[in-house]
């Protein structure tokens, strides 16, 4: 009986420290928004992330963007069988989404608004914050579709190869005016989670 005891109250203890541990957590700010923050330009990225042509098989056609959620890469298919890769960060756990959609709206150091759910989840985001290096949507952004997601930049280049976002696609900021400039409205995206075989 004694064993038993000493058990279940282990069990307890340690459940209880796994709730605060959790709770401890979700009460954390979003290390991936952080307003004002100016990006560090002089950040290098990991070979993994930085910009490069890569061999890519694909059906899609030339200026088709594929996002792979699962390799936390963007590619910009070009002819050949090549295709411009680069890194990305994507939503975290529980964010993530697949899809097809095309660029609806461009924007050059867009304003950036916080959608209601957002909001909800990150009481401490500003309602509303101009365009410009502190802000978390960076140098450019890509509208997708009718969703609130988009490819944008951010003043967080740490976060580039991570899991961090709430759905968006992020580059570091001259990654993205690099494909702002070459992909125009219209664009399809397509968005996978799993890599295909």
């Amino acid at each position: 009986m004694t064993d038993y005891r000493r058990l279940t109250g282990a069990f307890i203890a340690a459940l209880g420290l796994v709730l605060t541990t959790s709770y401890a957590s979700a009460q954390q700010p979003d290390r991936g928004d952080e307003p004002g923050l100016v990006a560090d330009d002089a950040y290098q990225l990991e070979p993994e992330w930085q910009k490069q042509v890569v061999y890519f098989r694909t059906t899609e056609t030339p200026g088709t963007i594929i996002i792979s959620t699962a390799e936390r890469h963007l590619y910009l298919v070009q002819p050949g069988g090549r295709a411009i890769r680069y890194g990305i960060g994507v939503g975290r756990d529980g964010f993530q989404w697949q899809g097809l959609v095309n660029i609806t709206n461009k924007k050059e150091w867009p304003d950036w608004t916080p959608p209601p759910e957002m909001i909800q989840r990150q009481p401490y985001l500003p309602r509303f914050m101009a365009g410009g290096p502190g802000n978390p949507l960076g140098a450019r952004a890509m509208y997708l579709g009718t969703t609130v997601y988009r490819i944008h930049g951010t003043n967080r280049p740490d976060t580039i190869g991570t899991k961090v976002s709430s759905g968006c696609f992020r580059l570091v900021n001259h990654d993205v005016a690099d494909l702002y400039d070459r992909v125009p409205v219209g664009t399809k995206v397509v968005i996978r989670q799993k890599p295909e075989l």
